[in-house]
């Protein structure tokens, strides 16, 4: 009975404990299930953002900077790929990437770096998980690196503007920044132009970086545009190399070149010296950056006679054949004396500006209204802007007072009293070209000519031109500025640069003029800055500069020299007045 009882208790005691067991696993799978169901139905949204932070990412496409190009398609500004050298310090710890030391050696010399500097950056912050070491690394070193196959460091595509130009148009086109940003000229100018927006998208990605899933599209890209200049090349190059010359010549400062299509307004050249390479930009100096030929302001001298004259005839104060008396050769205005080199006499208009005559040139300002004189320089571009919309440019200045001495409006007439821009004077003289037609000045290549404003009228326009061919003659004060086969319309100028209490000792010398005056095609002006030395007026110094290039210009352009019917048609016309001048 005792065996009996104790194997029914021990049958008893196997149920009991499998009860228990079971009972622990349900209650465990039901845990489960009310867990899963908690995450998958009540509180799904925390796990889902936890899921996409891992894997979810927003990529962009690279968008390459628009082409800056002349008006015949040569390459002024032009991006090439190159690559960005950056490190995630935290996959270099995980990954123990300074274990090998002599890898971050290699790493630091291609990228002609301190290797104490370059580790530093990476092991200062080891939660940090980004750093650049090296912008705008060439392919080639960007394949070396590769190799080097060191944990943390990775390469991303990026772009640098390079220049094919050079300093010959650096001013004009400016540079951009490391960002690919202009921050200079018509790069700053037309920098949103030239920029294109990066599309973005969202996609999914696994562990290694591969993306598995294209999911949105979170922003659509816009393409960058392309800008063509009215620059021409050619002349740009002609013109720059031969007012560097002129101002090394004459050990000037600074000098400025404007080239202007007569019938358009549009630039085909501007130049400025001292210059830079915007491809090297170690040691940028703010003096060589600066576009002088729209930003330096000066006193035009003599240059601004010839529309004192078409003031004149304007207003109708003086006859085209009119004799002027410039006898004794001087004359006293209010106190101060206004002095010729030499006793002219009686003088036609022509001749006033031939031999440049202050006197005469005096006489006609004080003949008018100083309001009509004032009035014809602005309208004719004196004092406002060009219409070139590039950044820094000046209007000059023209003051504007309630009274004027007589003194004052003599000295107006000979260029001093008020500034203008190398851009401006280039300006004034493709007016005169144009027969009297002020255009808007234009550094982009226009599809159409532009709507001028007649400013003068053509005769008065055309009568001042050919008054102007003497200048460049025997007894001209510019016959270094005479080119065989395209007769000139010009004027020289020299003028004393202000200083504190008066005038110093520097000058400017000038040279503007149009040709060929039978059928006008350009307008130049050439401006050279404090030249140094026995030569400085603008006949001498930038008179020869002027000739080499609208000679070279007008052959680049296929512009034909003077036929002899045509130069016998001139020579008529100006008959009367190289009777006088002779």
């Amino acid at each position: 009975m005792a065996r009996q009882a104790k194997q029914k208790l021990g049958h008893e005691l196997i149920p009991w404990r499998l009860y228990v067991v079971v009972g622990f696993v349900l209650l465990l799978f039901c845990s489960l299930v009310a867990r899963a169901a908690y995450i998958q139905i009540i509180e799904p949204d925390k796990l889902r953002h936890e899921s996409d932070m891992r894997t979810l990412r927003t990529t962009s496409n690279q968008v390459q900077r628009g082409l800056i190009t002349d008006r015949n398609g040569d390459m002024l500004a032009v991006s090439v790929p190159v690559r960005a050298v950056w490190a995630d310090p935290k996959h270099a710890y995980d990954q123990d990437a300074f274990k090998d030391m002599r890898r971050w050696q290699a790493l630091a010399d291609v990228l002609q770096e301190p290797v104490d500097e370059l580790v530093n950056k990476v092991k200062n912050n080891p939660k940090k998980r980004f750093v650049y070491l090296k912008r705008q690394v060439t392919s080639a070193v960007a394949d070396y690196i590769e190799q080097l196959k060191i944990g943390g460091i990775y390469l991303k595509s990026e772009s640098r503007r390079y220049y094919p130009a050079g300093e010959i148009a650096a001013q004009l086109i400016g540079i951009t920044n490391i960002d690919d940003v202009g921050i200079e000229g018509i790069e700053n100018t037309y920098n949103t132009w030239l920029t294109g927006t990066p599309s973005k998208q969202k996609v999914r990605k696994s562990r290694d970086g591969s993306v598995v899933e294209r999911l949105d599209i979170v922003q659509e890209g816009e393409s960058s545009n392309d800008l063509v200049l009215s620059i021409d090349q050619r002349i740009q190059q002609l013109a720059y190399r031969e007012l560097k010359r002129a101002t090394e010549v004459y050990q000037a400062t600074s000098g400025s070149v404007v080239v202007i299509d007569v019938s358009t307004g549009e630039v085909l050249a501007m130049v400025n010296t001292p210059s830079y390479n915007p491809n090297a930009r170690d040691n940028l100096q703010p003096h060589r950056m600066r576009n002088r030929a729209l930003t330096d302001t000066f006193e035009p001298g003599s240059t601004i006679k010839p529309f004192v004259v078409a003031a004149a005839l304007d207003a109708g104060t003086v006859k085209v054949n009119e004799l002027i008396s410039t006898s004794p050769g001087w004359m006293r205005i209010g106190g101060r004396q206004v002095r010729d080199s030499n006793n002219y006499g009686d003088m036609t208009l022509a001749k006033i500006l031939v031999k440049s005559s202050n006197v005469g040139i005096s006489k006609l300002s004080l003949s008018m209204p100083v309001e009509q004189l004032l009035g014809t320089y602005q309208s004719m571009g004196l004092g406002n802007y060009s219409g070139i919309n590039l950044t820094g440019e000046s209007a000059g200045l023209i003051h504007n007072r309630h009274r004027w001495s007589d003194f004052e409006r003599a000295t107006l007439s000979f260029g001093y009293g008020f500034t203008a821009t190398p851009l401006q004077i280039a300006r004034m003289y493709a007016t005169l070209g144009s027969g009297g037609v002020l255009y808007p000045v234009s550094i982009l290549k226009l599809k159409q000519p532009p709507k001028g404003e007649q400013v003068i009228s053509n005769k008065v326009a055309h009568e001042v031109m050919q008054m102007l061919v003497g200048v460049t003659e025997t007894g001209g004060t510019g016959t270094k500025a005479h080119i065989d086969g395209y007769p000139v319309a010009g004027k020289s100028g020299t003028s004393r640069k202000a200083v504190a209490g008066g005038y110093g000792d520097d000058y400017v010398a000038l040279f503007a003029g149009v040709a060929p005056v039978h059928k006008p095609r350009l307008a130049i002006s050439v401006v050279i800055n404090e030249p140094k030395g026995d030569k400085y007026y603008g006949g001498d110094v930038a008179g020869p500069a002027f000739a080499k290039i609208m000679s070279g210009a007008l052959q680049m352009l296929n512009v034909e020299p003077i036929s002899e019917q045509e130069a016998v048609h001139l020579a008529t016309a100006r008959g009367a007045q190289n009777d006088v001048i002779k």
